[in-house]
């Protein structure tokens, strides 16, 4: 089937056809001249279209945006003494939103141990992003994952709230710390050397450090990791992981409590720490024995529950 001229050039068609040059009443000779000139053209002009899609960017022709030699929009920058001048480039700075979540997440797991987060509330990422100051994207995945570590749960089209613990459960979750805890302490104080156990020294103290201070959340964490590295000494990833989830969710306060653990019950617990890293260096099974059935349990020695 034949087309019509019209037909053939179609919509848009206009541009490309104005570029074309028709000669009045042109002989052979211009005729030949003028098809080898604008074959050599062609020629030119698809090996630098091809460089430039080559290199993974389209022709700006094509889109009909002016491709004079003008710069590039410059991207994100960060502030620095003094702006680059017109022909640097700026650098690009990757925005860090793993990093940014990872700081929001901290930062809503110390409002639980501290209270601040209250049991029973119901909070929305926006309001918590402005108070963190970044979007609500960020507070909405840290959520998430506290969603799926118990601490929160999901209201549709309201937020999160912040589930509500009795005595109950956090003696069910101390039981079951002991139940993993207890029984690998008391191998390794058998196993491990005075030498590995004075390495440990630092993380004792800082505990101490942390009680003194008063702050719930600044112990919280200066207590896990004391523990985390005792329980890595046993060599088994899956322990660590595990015993440092149930200790994490034995640290948020019951619901009714107006906030966590007060100083003194925090420095208590961090001589706690320090005494045993003394037994233990001594080499005095008695003495670690008693230490960690106190720390585990405090007052209540179930010997029944920890095999001791």
């Amino acid at each position: 089937m034949k087309h019509s001229a019209q037909g053939a050039a179609g919509p848009g068609a206009g541009t490309a056809a104005a570029a074309v040059r028709i000669p009045v009443q042109p002989s052979a000779a211009d005729v030949a001249r003028d098809r080898d000139r604008e074959e050599s053209q062609s020629r030119d002009g698809s090996r630098a279209r091809g460089r430039v899609r080559g290199a993974g960017e389209p022709d700006g022709a094509a889109r009909g945006e002016h491709t004079h030699g003008e710069p590039s929009a410059p991207g994100p920058s960060v502030p620095g003494p003094s702006a680059p001048g017109p022909s640097t480039p700026r650098p690009r700075t990757p925005v860090q939103r793993s990093s940014v979540r990872g700081q929001v997440l901290d930062a809503l797991r110390a409002a639980l141990v501290t209270g601040e987060l209250r049991p029973g509330e119901v909070y929305s990422a926006p309001v918590l992003g402005e108070r963190f100051g970044v979007s609500a994207t960020p507070v909405r995945e840290a959520m998430q994952q506290l969603a799926l570590e118990g601490a929160v749960e999901v209201v549709p089209n309201r937020g999160f709230r912040v589930v509500e613990r009795g005595d109950r459960e956090l003696a069910e979750l101390a039981e079951v710390r002991a139940l993993i805890e207890v029984p690998v302490w008391l191998r390794l104080a058998r196993t491990v050397p005075a030498e590995r156990w004075a390495e440990l020294r630092p993380l004792a103290e800082a505990t101490a450090r942390a009680a003194s201070s008063g702050c719930p959340a600044t112990y919280a964490e200066a207590d896990r990791a004391f523990h985390r590295a005792v329980l890595a000494l046993a060599g088994n990833e899956e322990l660590v992981r595990i015993a440092g989830d149930v200790h994490r969710r034995a640290q948020w306060p019951p619901a009714g409590s107006p906030a966590a653990r007060g100083r003194a019950d925090l420095v208590a617990d961090a001589h706690e720490h320090t005494a045993l890293l003394d037994a233990l260096i001594a080499g005095d099974p008695d003495a670690v024995r008693a230490l960690v059935g106190q720390h585990f349990t405090g007052a209540r020695q179930d010997s029944g529950v920890l095999g001791l």
